[in-house]
């Protein structure tokens, strides 16, 4: 028999139910070698050397503890033997350990006890904490540094008794130290904002210095109009000293001008119309392609089916909004929307959303006789005339002889039988007709809202333009209301529409309607906006302020 046979350890013994039991955990952690203690541990068994004076009888436990280790290394056999053997029990014996510790652990959570219950089945219930507390915030500050560390290698190990007060206050730290930077971040950023205010944007710049040098550079030209909107909203705090609020609105407008292609005189008649903020809105608005968008033609077909079929060929599109039932909005199109067989069959027209608002407001019904003074190419005269459904009479004038041709044939494609197409100056109304039930005036404009559909308009028009038009536009209103019959059951309606935004073809003409014809007053719409007279010189009734 060789000698390591001769000396080979037996079979260990089996492990009795005491071994498993509660009394018995503590002694199978301390028959073994226990490994490294990990870092969270260290506090725990300095504040136990600490508190040795409060620990009764674990010294006792420990000797005992020791001398029954030393005599089961005996009854084994040599120690280089045990040695060879101790790894691989040590490994189970360490693994069944912490399994009966994690089990119990969470019984004893699960049977609603405390953890001072859960230690005192261990024999440390009498151990003092308050001591290793006590050293925990005195030693706060000094350990600021490390705890981000430790409080990273505590989140990565599973939450127990021992360590689940100590986690907790590694979370409370962290929180604590995220609210003060973001305190501080959020005072650095009001602080920021407060300097920026109360310096000037920037110098403005002589009436010399922009006579000798105009800027053509479309990058400045853009700040140099932001910084004027903001100097002239906060005029008092933010413009330089010594230059007087009329010689930003100067700078101002002749940027506006140079940045958008606009005369003079119109940059400067327009910009008066808003507010500043607003007026840059406005310039930047006309800028932008105005959607494309359709009308249902219901004398043929429904929007529903319409929508489908132009589906069915590649467009993308959606109603307009809740305020319409025949609008649609095109967002794209594989195929020409003006070119489908659709198109070419009357089922829509193409028409801007806002021309709807004119006969909407007008509101004609079935057997009623209706004049559109200036009617080409025919959108509004057609849906007037699929609201009426095919009925009544719809008289459409324009002046325009060579108009009439597209007028007519939209007339044709869409199929609307009751409308009759002619050719007269309006003015001439009502000698040439009279005693109609409603009429609708969409009286030629210099079409100041219509800029991005046409941009010719930014420089062709001059001072003279809107005076000649505001007066046509005057002789043109009268004619509207002598025309209609003011004995007519449906109530006698004229309705005024231009495509401009300026007070001389709008409210004004209003206005001096009112005066001329006393027997005339406004009637509320369901689209209707507060008023836009804000400014000097600008002389109406409240009753149209109200009404715009």
């Amino acid at each position: 028999m060789g000698r390591r046979q001769k000396n080979k350890q037996g079979d260990p013994a089996p492990l009795s139910a005491a071994s498993i039991t509660k009394p018995g955990k503590r002694k199978a952690e301390d028959e073994y070698p226990k490994p490294a203690p990990k870092k969270p541990r260290s506090e725990v068994t300095k504040s136990k050397a600490k508190g040795k004076e409060n620990i009764n009888g674990s010294e006792n436990r420990a000797k005992k503890a020791s001398k029954k280790k030393s005599k089961n290394v005996k009854d084994a056999g040599d120690s280089d033997e045990w040695e060879d053997m101790a790894s691989d029990d040590e490994d189970d014996l360490q693994a069944h350990t912490k399994f009966n510790f994690e089990e119990d652990e969470e019984e004893a959570f699960l049977d609603g006890q405390e953890d001072d219950d859960f230690f005192s089945r261990e024999g440390v219930q009498q151990l003092d904490l308050s001591s290793s507390e006590s050293e925990d915030e005195s030693q706060s500050d000094e350990d600021d540094q490390s705890s981000t560390s430790s409080d990273t290698s505590d989140s990565d190990e599973p939450v127990t008794a021992r360590n689940m007060e100590k986690r907790s206050k590694a979370l409370d730290r962290m929180a604590a130290k995220e609210a003060e930077l973001d305190l501080e971040d959020a005072g650095r950023d009001d602080r920021a904002e407060d300097d920026l205010e109360d310096v000037a944007i920037f110098d403005l710049p002589t009436a010399e210095e922009r006579e000798s040098g105009k800027t053509t550079d479309v990058g400045e030209l853009s700040r140099r109009i932001q910084d004027c909107a903001r100097v002239l909203s906060d005029f008092k705090k933010l413009a330089s000293k010594g230059r007087s609020r009329s010689e930003y609105v100067e700078q101002l407008i002749s940027d506006i001008s140079n940045y958008y292609g606009y005369n003079e005189f119109l940059a400067e008649k327009l910009f008066n119309l808003f507010p500043v903020s607003e007026a840059i809105e406005f310039f930047e608005a006309n800028e932008t392609p105005r959607p494309v968008t359709i009308r249902t033609n219901t004398l043929r077909v429904r929007r529903r089916d319409l929508a489908q079929a132009l589906i069915n060929r590649g467009v993308n599109l959606e109603p307009i909004g809740k305020w319409t039932n025949v609008g649609l909005q095109v967002f794209e199109s594989s195929v020409p929307i003006g070119a489908t067989p659709e198109y070419l069959a009357g089922h829509y027209m193409l028409q801007a959303a806002s021309s709807f608002l004119p006969v909407i407001a007008l509101a004609p019904q079935p057997n009623e006789r209706i004049l559109d003074m200036a009617s080409a190419p025919g959108g509004k005269t057609t849906y007037i005339s699929a609201l009426m459904k095919n009925t009544g009479l719809v008289f459409a004038n324009d002046s325009n002889k060579a108009r009439t041709k597209s007028l007519t044939a939209n007339v044709h494609r869409l199929g609307c039988k009751n409308v009759v197409v002619c050719s007269y100056d309006g003015r001439e109304f009502p000698k040439v007709i009279g005693g109609f039930d409603r009429v609708l005036l969409d009286a030629p404009c210099s079409g100041t809202g219509v800029i991005s559909k046409d941009p010719s308009v930014k420089i062709n028009k001059s001072e003279r333009d809107f005076t000649l038009l505001s007066h046509l536009q005057k002789q043109l209103i009268l004619c509207a209301i002598d025309s209609v019959n003011p004995d007519s059951k449906a109530g006698a309606f004229v309705v005024y529409s231009t495509c401009s935004v300026t007070i001389e073809e709008n409210e004004s003409v209003v206005e001096y309607a009112l005066r001329k014809r006393p027997n005339v007053h406004l009637v509320p719409t369901e689209f209707q906006r507060k008023d836009l007279l804000k400014k000097k010189g600008i002389k109406v009734r409240p009753k149209v302020k109200s009404f715009v």
